[in-house]
Protein backbone atom coordinates (compact mmCIF):
# COMPACT_ATOMS: atom_id res chain seq x y z
CA UNK A 1 0.00 0.00 0.00
CA UNK A 2 1.37 3.42 -1.00
CA UNK A 3 2.29 5.72 1.87
CA UNK A 4 3.53 9.28 1.96
CA UNK A 5 6.66 9.71 4.04
CA UNK A 6 6.94 12.17 6.93
CA UNK A 7 9.84 13.76 5.03
CA UNK A 8 7.59 14.65 2.10
CA UNK A 9 4.84 16.00 4.37
CA UNK A 10 7.42 18.12 6.20
CA UNK A 11 8.91 19.35 2.92
CA UNK A 12 5.49 20.50 1.66
CA UNK A 13 5.18 22.62 4.81
CA UNK A 14 8.55 24.34 4.36
CA UNK A 15 8.82 27.84 2.94
CA UNK A 16 10.21 28.62 -0.50
CA UNK A 17 11.61 32.10 -0.07
CA UNK A 18 11.18 34.44 -3.01
CA UNK A 19 13.55 37.33 -3.61
CA UNK A 20 12.28 40.89 -4.14
CA UNK A 21 13.61 40.60 -7.70
CA UNK A 22 11.46 37.52 -8.37
CA UNK A 23 8.35 39.23 -7.03
CA UNK A 24 9.08 42.30 -9.18
CA UNK A 25 9.62 40.06 -12.22
CA UNK A 26 6.21 38.45 -11.74
CA UNK A 27 4.56 41.82 -11.21
CA UNK A 28 5.96 43.06 -14.52
CA UNK A 29 5.55 39.98 -16.71
CA UNK A 30 2.83 38.00 -14.85
CA UNK A 31 4.71 34.73 -15.12
CA UNK A 32 7.79 33.26 -13.52
CA UNK A 33 9.68 29.97 -13.51
CA UNK A 34 11.12 28.83 -10.18
CA UNK A 35 13.73 26.10 -9.84
CA UNK A 36 13.88 23.42 -7.12
CA UNK A 37 10.37 24.03 -5.82
CA UNK A 38 9.96 20.27 -5.49
CA UNK A 39 12.82 18.00 -4.41
CA UNK A 40 13.54 14.65 -6.06
CA UNK A 41 11.75 12.49 -3.47
CA UNK A 42 8.61 14.62 -3.58
CA UNK A 43 8.58 14.76 -7.38
CA UNK A 44 8.98 10.98 -7.73
CA UNK A 45 6.19 10.30 -5.24
CA UNK A 46 3.67 12.61 -6.89
CA UNK A 47 4.61 11.52 -10.39
CA UNK A 48 3.53 8.03 -9.39
CA UNK A 49 0.49 9.06 -7.33
CA UNK A 50 -0.90 11.49 -9.91
CA UNK A 51 -0.23 9.10 -12.80
CA UNK A 52 -2.17 6.36 -11.02
CA UNK A 53 -5.07 8.72 -10.35
CA UNK A 54 -5.14 9.99 -13.94
CA UNK A 55 -5.24 6.41 -15.20
CA UNK A 56 -8.17 5.69 -12.87
CA UNK A 57 -10.15 8.80 -13.88
CA UNK A 58 -9.45 8.91 -17.61
CA UNK A 59 -12.25 7.35 -19.63
CA UNK A 60 -11.45 8.87 -23.04
CA UNK A 61 -10.27 6.13 -25.38
CA UNK A 62 -10.68 8.18 -28.58
CA UNK A 63 -7.70 7.89 -30.93
CA UNK A 64 -5.60 11.06 -31.20
CA UNK A 65 -6.35 11.49 -34.90
CA UNK A 66 -10.10 11.52 -34.19
CA UNK A 67 -9.98 14.30 -31.58
CA UNK A 68 -10.45 18.08 -31.86
CA UNK A 69 -7.46 20.42 -31.57
CA UNK A 70 -8.31 21.00 -27.90
CA UNK A 71 -8.70 17.30 -27.12
CA UNK A 72 -5.44 16.46 -28.91
CA UNK A 73 -3.62 18.88 -26.60
CA UNK A 74 -3.83 16.80 -23.44
CA UNK A 75 -5.75 14.42 -21.22
CA UNK A 76 -7.43 16.79 -18.74
CA UNK A 77 -8.70 15.60 -15.35
CA UNK A 78 -10.03 17.90 -12.63
CA UNK A 79 -10.00 18.11 -8.83
CA UNK A 80 -7.89 15.05 -8.24
CA UNK A 81 -7.60 16.20 -4.61
CA UNK A 82 -11.19 15.09 -3.99
CA UNK A 83 -10.41 11.57 -5.19
CA UNK A 84 -6.93 10.93 -3.81
CA UNK A 85 -5.62 11.69 -0.30
CA UNK A 86 -2.03 11.78 -1.52
CA UNK A 87 -2.71 14.26 -4.31
CA UNK A 88 -4.56 16.39 -1.77
CA UNK A 89 -1.31 16.76 0.20
CA UNK A 90 0.30 18.44 -2.82
CA UNK A 91 -2.69 20.55 -3.82
CA UNK A 92 -3.22 21.80 -0.27
CA UNK A 93 0.48 22.30 0.49
CA UNK A 94 1.45 25.53 2.21
CA UNK A 95 4.74 25.57 0.32
CA UNK A 96 3.00 26.15 -3.01
CA UNK A 97 0.15 28.27 -1.67
CA UNK A 98 2.53 30.70 0.01
CA UNK A 99 4.46 31.15 -3.25
CA UNK A 100 1.16 31.97 -4.97
CA UNK A 101 0.22 34.44 -2.25
CA UNK A 102 3.65 36.09 -2.24
CA UNK A 103 3.75 36.49 -6.02
CA UNK A 104 0.29 38.08 -6.11
CA UNK A 105 1.04 40.15 -3.00
CA UNK A 106 -2.21 39.19 -1.29
CA UNK A 107 -2.92 38.16 2.31
CA UNK A 108 -3.82 34.60 1.40
CA UNK A 109 -5.16 32.31 -1.30
CA UNK A 110 -8.05 29.94 -1.86
CA UNK A 111 -8.19 26.93 -4.14
CA UNK A 112 -10.09 27.49 -7.38
CA UNK A 113 -9.47 23.97 -8.65
CA UNK A 114 -6.71 21.60 -9.70
CA UNK A 115 -6.21 19.78 -12.97
CA UNK A 116 -3.85 17.22 -14.45
CA UNK A 117 -2.72 17.96 -18.01
CA UNK A 118 -1.08 14.90 -19.53
CA UNK A 119 0.09 15.50 -23.12
CA UNK A 120 0.47 12.13 -24.81
CA UNK A 121 3.36 11.24 -27.09
CA UNK A 122 2.27 12.68 -30.42
CA UNK A 123 -0.21 15.01 -28.71
CA UNK A 124 -0.91 18.31 -30.44
CA UNK A 125 -0.38 21.93 -29.52
CA UNK A 126 -2.14 23.72 -26.70
CA UNK A 127 -3.43 26.84 -28.52
CA UNK A 128 -2.81 30.40 -27.35
CA UNK A 129 -5.30 31.48 -24.68
CA UNK A 130 -5.79 33.33 -21.41
CA UNK A 131 -7.20 31.19 -18.59
CA UNK A 132 -9.33 33.88 -17.01
CA UNK A 133 -11.68 33.96 -19.99
CA UNK A 134 -13.25 30.92 -18.28
CA UNK A 135 -13.41 32.26 -14.73
CA UNK A 136 -16.30 34.29 -13.18
CA UNK A 137 -13.86 36.13 -10.90
CA UNK A 138 -14.00 39.83 -10.07
CA UNK A 139 -10.27 40.63 -10.05
CA UNK A 140 -7.07 39.51 -11.74
CA UNK A 141 -5.66 38.14 -8.48
CA UNK A 142 -5.43 34.62 -9.85
CA UNK A 143 -2.41 32.41 -10.46
CA UNK A 144 -1.74 28.92 -11.77
CA UNK A 145 1.09 26.68 -10.60
CA UNK A 146 2.17 24.55 -13.60
CA UNK A 147 4.12 21.56 -12.28
CA UNK A 148 5.82 19.16 -14.67
CA UNK A 149 6.19 15.78 -13.00
CA UNK A 150 9.42 15.09 -14.85
CA UNK A 151 12.22 16.99 -16.54
CA UNK A 152 10.54 18.50 -19.59
CA UNK A 153 12.52 19.13 -22.76
CA UNK A 154 11.43 21.44 -25.57
CA UNK A 155 10.27 18.54 -27.72
CA UNK A 156 7.78 17.50 -25.00
CA UNK A 157 5.79 20.73 -25.29
CA UNK A 158 6.54 22.82 -22.18
CA UNK A 159 4.47 25.89 -21.39
CA UNK A 160 5.23 29.02 -23.46
CA UNK A 161 4.53 32.57 -22.34
CA UNK A 162 4.02 35.94 -23.95
CA UNK A 163 5.74 37.93 -21.21
CA UNK A 164 3.72 40.91 -20.04
CA UNK A 165 0.78 40.20 -22.36
CA UNK A 166 -1.70 40.45 -19.49
CA UNK A 167 -2.18 44.10 -20.51
CA UNK A 168 -3.45 43.04 -23.95
CA UNK A 169 -7.26 43.05 -24.10
CA UNK A 170 -7.70 41.74 -27.64
CA UNK A 171 -8.06 37.94 -27.56
CA UNK A 172 -9.50 37.76 -24.05
CA UNK A 173 -12.92 36.98 -25.52
CA UNK A 174 -11.70 33.77 -27.20
CA UNK A 175 -12.06 30.26 -25.82
CA UNK A 176 -9.13 27.96 -26.46
CA UNK A 177 -9.06 26.40 -29.92
CA UNK A 178 -8.01 26.89 -33.54
CA UNK A 179 -9.41 30.43 -33.63
CA UNK A 180 -7.57 31.55 -30.50
CA UNK A 181 -4.30 30.09 -31.80
CA UNK A 182 -4.58 31.97 -35.11
CA UNK A 183 -5.93 35.31 -33.89
CA UNK A 184 -3.80 35.65 -30.75
CA UNK A 185 -0.66 34.51 -32.57
CA UNK A 186 -1.14 37.24 -35.19
CA UNK A 187 -1.85 39.86 -32.56
CA UNK A 188 1.18 38.93 -30.47
CA UNK A 189 3.46 39.09 -33.52
CA UNK A 190 2.65 42.80 -33.85
CA UNK A 191 3.48 43.58 -30.21
CA UNK A 192 6.67 44.03 -28.20
CA UNK A 193 5.93 41.17 -25.79
CA UNK A 194 8.79 38.71 -25.57
CA UNK A 195 7.97 35.10 -26.39
CA UNK A 196 9.44 32.70 -23.81
CA UNK A 197 9.73 28.95 -24.35
CA UNK A 198 12.25 27.01 -22.29
CA UNK A 199 12.68 23.47 -20.98
CA UNK A 200 11.83 22.72 -17.35
CA UNK A 201 14.28 21.06 -14.98
CA UNK A 202 12.99 18.36 -12.64
CA UNK A 203 11.34 20.15 -9.71
CA UNK A 204 10.98 23.45 -11.58
CA UNK A 205 7.51 25.03 -11.53
CA UNK A 206 6.05 28.02 -13.35
CA UNK A 207 3.41 30.39 -12.03
CA UNK A 208 1.29 32.54 -14.33
CA UNK A 209 -1.53 35.04 -14.02
CA UNK A 210 -4.99 34.37 -15.38
CA UNK A 211 -4.72 37.04 -18.09
CA UNK A 212 -1.23 36.38 -19.44
CA UNK A 213 -1.37 34.66 -22.84
CA UNK A 214 0.31 31.27 -23.08
CA UNK A 215 0.38 28.08 -25.13
CA UNK A 216 2.36 24.84 -25.41
CA UNK A 217 3.87 23.03 -28.35
CA UNK A 218 3.13 19.50 -29.51
CA UNK A 219 4.70 16.56 -27.72
CA UNK A 220 7.23 15.33 -30.26
CA UNK A 221 8.84 12.92 -27.82
CA UNK A 222 8.01 9.27 -27.24
CA UNK A 223 6.89 9.75 -23.63
CA UNK A 224 3.95 11.29 -21.81
CA UNK A 225 4.40 14.93 -20.72
CA UNK A 226 2.89 14.78 -17.24
CA UNK A 227 1.85 18.06 -15.63
CA UNK A 228 -0.18 18.84 -12.51
CA UNK A 229 -1.65 22.29 -12.02
CA UNK A 230 -3.19 24.14 -9.10
CA UNK A 231 -5.19 27.32 -9.67
CA UNK A 232 -5.25 29.77 -6.77
CA UNK A 233 -7.25 32.93 -6.22
CA UNK A 234 -7.11 35.73 -3.66
CA UNK A 235 -8.80 34.45 -0.47
CA UNK A 236 -11.14 37.47 -0.71
CA UNK A 237 -12.08 36.85 -4.35
CA UNK A 238 -15.59 38.01 -5.30
CA UNK A 239 -17.81 36.09 -7.70
CA UNK A 240 -18.85 38.28 -10.64
CA UNK A 241 -21.76 38.00 -13.03
CA UNK A 242 -20.68 35.48 -15.68
CA UNK A 243 -19.87 36.99 -19.07
CA UNK A 244 -20.02 33.82 -21.18
CA UNK A 245 -21.32 30.25 -21.04
CA UNK A 246 -17.96 28.96 -19.88
CA UNK A 247 -18.04 31.24 -16.83
CA UNK A 248 -21.53 29.97 -16.02
CA UNK A 249 -20.16 26.43 -16.19
CA UNK A 250 -17.23 27.31 -13.95
CA UNK A 251 -19.49 29.01 -11.41
CA UNK A 252 -21.65 25.89 -11.11
CA UNK A 253 -18.70 23.47 -11.19
CA UNK A 254 -15.87 25.11 -9.27
CA UNK A 255 -17.73 27.61 -7.03
CA UNK A 256 -20.96 25.74 -6.24
CA UNK A 257 -23.35 27.76 -4.11
CA UNK A 258 -21.31 30.97 -4.33
CA UNK A 259 -23.28 34.23 -4.65
CA UNK A 260 -22.56 36.98 -7.18
CA UNK A 261 -21.06 39.98 -5.42
CA UNK A 262 -19.83 37.99 -2.41
CA UNK A 263 -16.59 36.25 -1.44
CA UNK A 264 -16.34 32.76 -2.91
CA UNK A 265 -16.41 30.46 0.10
CA UNK A 266 -17.76 27.12 -1.04
CA UNK A 267 -16.65 23.81 0.53
CA UNK A 268 -14.38 23.14 -2.47
CA UNK A 269 -12.73 26.57 -2.34
CA UNK A 270 -10.90 26.39 1.00
CA UNK A 271 -8.27 28.87 2.10
CA UNK A 272 -4.90 27.15 1.57
CA UNK A 273 -2.69 29.86 2.99
CA UNK A 274 -3.28 33.00 5.06
CA UNK A 275 -0.73 35.35 6.56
Amino acid sequence: MKTITPAIIKFLETTYNLTPEQIDFFKKYKYIKLKEVLNDETLRFFNEAITEQVNLMNTDKTALEDRSTYDKAFLQLFNLWKENVFVKELVFSKRLAKIASDLMQVDGVRLYHDQALFKEAGGGITPWHADQYYWPLESDKTITAWMPLQETSLDMGPLEFSAGSHILVEGRELEIGDESEEIIQKRLQSTKFKHIVEPFDAGEISFHSGWVFHRAGANLSDQMRKVMTVIYMDKDMILKNPENKNQVHDWNTWCPGATVGEVINSPINPILYSR
